[in-house]
């Protein structure tokens, strides 16, 4: 967390935590999503969700089970039992020119040194030894990155021959360039993915060469034209530093750093609202929602919506340097640094407002996945997988069948 202390003074560590945990009461009335359906199959902790097309998606963990399940209904449709260690890293393919439409490439490694390569509707796989992975994208070229430790290694598929079904994966490059274990992988477009580490390090590279593009080693530094009289330290637990996930839209750039949350909006070019506390413990899974919304969980268990709002004409807080500046937002030429100052304190704000606390695991959130109509699903140290379904849909979809059925069997007639 990150602790203000101005002109150098250090306040009681009670007094300097300036944003404690927004809650919610009982009544949510913005939080659609007031049904769930606990999914059961795993016997340990459930890590990674991937999403495999509009209805399905597929989870594995530490038990070594990947389960592919159907998004509308919950029905559990297949089980690879592959690994004989804990996963942890899969990736789906379902740009791959090999697979056919609906059966699409899973990779999956594990603790057990070993790469599976399976599909989606059938149970075959082909097993190749690697080193330990920690996560995975996809990059053209048929190629994955994989995060080892402070590495990454560049692996390119290469699909069966002709009469044959074993897959092959090569190794092309490696690079050396974090200081720290990688945390967070995530593709940013078609031109650059971006990886961040344990202490805060973040990289931008190039998706098709592999060079890096940009490094930002000091991610939440003070900017460099405040004044000289305030003073902004940052507290060094790696916790509190370590950045999990990011993600972005047209607009925004919505950050994971410790148990907080940032938004910078990339034409106003500055940090326009955060929740330093957003969770009692570290996000680790962050994603972007319509209408302006924004969900993230937790190690504390909680899943929690947000709604990015404007507030009145306030002091906006300056712009960081580091990450958001890695493209030249935010830099300020020292002779404009007076008047972009007056400018920043006559900008409209934003706060990150809680609209919605889904508290139905009792254990660490590890990661979810949003299927706009079928809901939300999040899987957890608690072994479950639960659906979140919007409750007022789901119910005027079951008046709906019921009509239907009715009307089937001749049930509904109209007065004389």
């Amino acid at each position: 967390m990150l602790r203000w202390l101005i002109g150098g003074s250090r306040e009681p560590q009670g007094l300097a935590e300036k944003s404690p945990l927004q809650t919610i009461g009982e009544e949510q009335t913005q939080n659609p999503y007031t049904e769930l359906l606990v999914l059961k199959a795993h016997h340990d902790i459930v890590r990674f969700l991937v999403r495999l097309d509009d209805y399905r998606f597929v989870s594995a963990g530490d038990d070594g089970l990947v389960v592919v399940w159907n998004a509308q209904t919950g029905e559990k449709l297949l089980e690879l039992n592959g690994h004989t260690q804990k996963i942890t890293a899969i990736i789906a393919f379902p740009s791959l020119e090999a697979c056919e439409e609906k059966n699409q490439l899973i990779l999956t490694a594990s603790a057990d040194r070993t790469v599976i390569v399976s599909f989606s509707l059938e149970e075959s796989a082909v097993a190749i030894l690697t080193q330990g992975i920690s996560a995975l994208i996809e990059i053209p070229k048929n190629c994955v990155v994989a995060a080892v430790g402070k590495e990454l290694i560049i692996f390119r598929l290469v699909a069966p021959i002709e009469g044959s079904l074993e897959w092959n994966i090569l190794e092309v490059k490696r690079l050396l360039d974090h200081q720290d274990n990688i945390l967070s992988l995530a593709n940013i477009n078609d031109l650059s993915f971006v990886t961040g580490s344990h202490v805060g390090e973040l990289i931008i590279w190039d998706i098709l060469d592999w060079t890096m593009q940009a490094c930002e080693h000091n991610f939440w530094d003070p900017f460099p034209q405040l004044d000289t009289q305030q003073e902004i330290k940052l507290c060094q637990k790696p916790n509190d530093i370590s950045i999990h996930h990011l993600t972005w839209d047209e607009e925004n750039v919505f950050v994971a750093v410790g148990r907080g949350l940032y938004v910078y909006n990339l034409q106003m070019k500055r940090v326009i609202a955060c929740q330093k506390t957003a969770h009692d413990s570290r996000v680790l899974h962050i994603a972007k929602l319509p209408n302006r919304q924004l969900i993230s969980c937790s190690e504390d268990g909680s899943v929690r919506i947000w709604e990015l709002r404007e507030k009145q004409q306030i002091a906006a807080e300056s712009v960081p340097t580091g990450f958001f500046n890695m493209w030249g937002f935010g830099r300020v030429n020292k002779q404009a640094s007076q008047p972009v100052k007056k400018q920043q304190e006559n900008a409209t704000s934003f706060l990150l407002e809680l609209i919605g606390d889904l508290i139905g695991h009792s254990s660490s959130v590890e990661m979810f996945l949003y299927f706009e109509d079928h809901g939300l699903v999040t899987c957890s140290a608690d072994h479950l997988i639960i659906l979140w379904k919007n409750g007022e849909r789901e119910s005027g979809l079951r008046s709906l069948k019921l009509f239907q059925k009715l009307e089937e069997n001749g049930d509904l007639y109209l007065p004389a």
